[in-house]
C-alpha cells in the first residue's frame, strides 16, 4: 500500500515535470532544463525508495512470516528483480 506522502510527492513531481515541458516549449537554456530533469530524477528516486520501504514493511514481512513457501519465494524474487533493475539504470 502506498502512503499518502508518496502520492503527494508524486503529484508534486508531476507538476515539476509540467514545468520542464513548458521550459522546453519556451526554448529555455539547455543546462537549466537538464538541472530540472535531474531534480525530478532525484525526487523519483526518493519516492521509489519510500514505496519500496513501505512494501518491505508490509507485504514482504507478511509473506516471510506466512506459511506458504511459494509466496515467500515469489516476494523475495520480486525484490531481487527490482534491485537488479535499479542497478541497470
Amino acid at each position: 500500500m502506498t502512503s499518502p506522502a508518496s502520492l503527494n510527492r508524486l503529484k508534486t513531481i508531476e507538476g515539476h515535470l509540467r514545468g520542464i515541458i513548458r521550459m522546453v516549449e519556451e526554448d529555455a537554456y539547455c543546462i537549466d532544463v537538464i538541472r530540472q530533469i535531474q531534480a525530478v530524477q532525484a525526487a523519483l528516486n526518493k519516492v521509489s525508495g519510500q514505496i519500496l520501504e513501505d512494501h518491505l514493511n508490509s507485504c514482504v514481512i507478511t509473506a516471510v512470516q506466512g506459511d506458504d513457501p511459494r509466496e515467500r519465494e515469489r516476494v523475495l524474487k520480486e525484490i531481487s528483480e527490482v534491485f537488479e533493475m535499479s542497478t541497470r539504470v
